[in-house]
């Protein structure tokens, strides 16, 4: 995507060819910065303290990270210990069971003075066919926006609400729930956006608003807790968010607050659509609330807030009353009954085991 009319992905392979480049996440919205990966223990680094975060994006550095550890040790147990590293990073993103397995499957049936050579070829493969799955999405979250543009009056904005950030910084370009508004915004079709802030790491006002700023696109950022009250008075025509893991039946988990969107959603007839890359889909799963394993963070995350003072110094404050408990599950379970339809890139389906079972039946064999 676009940064100030520069083309930037999120990670890519360095031009010494020896080390993988990333946009550092934790700079937002205060700098942009380029942070360098020469070791599997810098992806794990990256990925476990979120420079990179989002599903789709955790996958792809994950596979870089078993490339740049096969450079270091290509035998199998380097192999087998890379993925085990890796997979210990963040427990709820099922990109990052995918990518790892779809690597070791690969990786293991290759000769070891070939395997780092081999890896890198997977990760930009990996990296290649998220761009190419995102792009489908959009296409086809574009129709939705499109259908909806068509009962306005002219000029006036679709509405969409999003939730966390879903963009392209989630993922290697595009985006999964941006990339239908990138595509309509391109397309002529007036949007704005309403940003949730989405706390406690406010993903929505330091990632999704900046990205959403520097590409052009009209957008509000509001508290999480307005989303109700904006649907109620009819200023949100349609809910798009991403996901981390989707079960075999639809149930969908996202960050921390979409349960209650989609609550709201449902409460004042407004559509909620997920948008879902198909690596996402757990087939191994069928009851998310039961089944998804919800990552516990660090309470620092909620009783400290950074921030810009008005001198220009970017300062971490206390925000929470010495002494009490903080709690911090990082994401929660929608169940599929709350889900309009699921936006992928073979078409928009419903949230269904048959539906997606049709859609993927390759990935049904796989997971069998």
């Amino acid at each position: 995507m676009n940064v100030d009319g520069k083309k930037y992905r999120t990670i890519w392979l360095a031009k010494d060819g020896d080390s993988v480049e990333i946009i550092d996440q934790t700079k937002f919205p205060y700098a942009f910065e380029i942070a360098k990966l020469r070791t599997m223990e810098d992806a794990s680094h990256a990925i476990r303290v979120m420079q990179v975060r989002g599903a789709p994006l955790i996958g792809a550095t994950a596979a870089y990270g078993v490339a740049l550890a096969m450079r270091a040790d290509s035998s199998d147990e380097g192999l087998h210990n890379a993925c085990s590293v890796l997979l210990q990073t963040r427990p709820t993103a099922v990109n990052l069971h995918w990518a790892l397995d779809r690597a070791r499957k690969n990786l293991i049936r290759v000769e070891p003075a070939y395997r780092a050579a081999a890896a890198f070829t997977l990760a930009n493969e990996i990296c290649d066919e998220d761009i190419g799955i995102n792009m489908a999405i959009g296409m086809h979250g574009m129709e939705l926006i499109a259908a909806i543009s068509e009962t306005k009056r002219k000029g006036e904005p679709v509405n969409i609400l999003t939730h966390c950030n879903a963009g392209w910084l989630a993922t290697v370009d595009w985006g999964t729930a941006t990339a239908p508004v990138y595509m309509s915004h391109e397309g002529g079709i007036p949007v704005h956006v309403w940003v949730d802030e989405t706390r406690p790491r406010n993903q929505g006002a330091f990632l999704t608003a900046w990205e959403l700023g520097h590409h052009g696109v009209p957008h509000t950022v509001v508290v999480d807790n307005a989303g109700g009250h904006l649907m109620q008075h009819g200023q949100v025509d349609i809910v798009i968010t991403g996901t981390d893991r989707t079960t075999a039946t639809g149930d969908v988990c996202n960050k921390i607050g979409t349960y209650l969107k989609a609550l709201a959603a449902k409460d004042n007839d407004v559509p909620f659509y997920v948008a879902l890359p198909s690596p996402t889909i757990d087939f191994a799963l069928s009851d998310g609330v039961r089944e998804i394993p919800i990552e516990e963070r660090d309470g620092s995350e909620v009783s400290k807030m950074t921030g810009r003072t008005d001198r220009g110094d970017i300062q971490t404050i206390n925000i929470v009353a010495e002494g009490s408990d903080v709690g911090n599950p990082a994401f929660d379970v929608t169940p599929a009954r709350l889900v309009t339809g699921l936006i992928t890139e073979r078409g928009i389906l419903e949230p269904s085991r048959q539906a997606i079972a049709q859609a993927f039946p390759e990935r049904v064999k796989m997971s069998a």
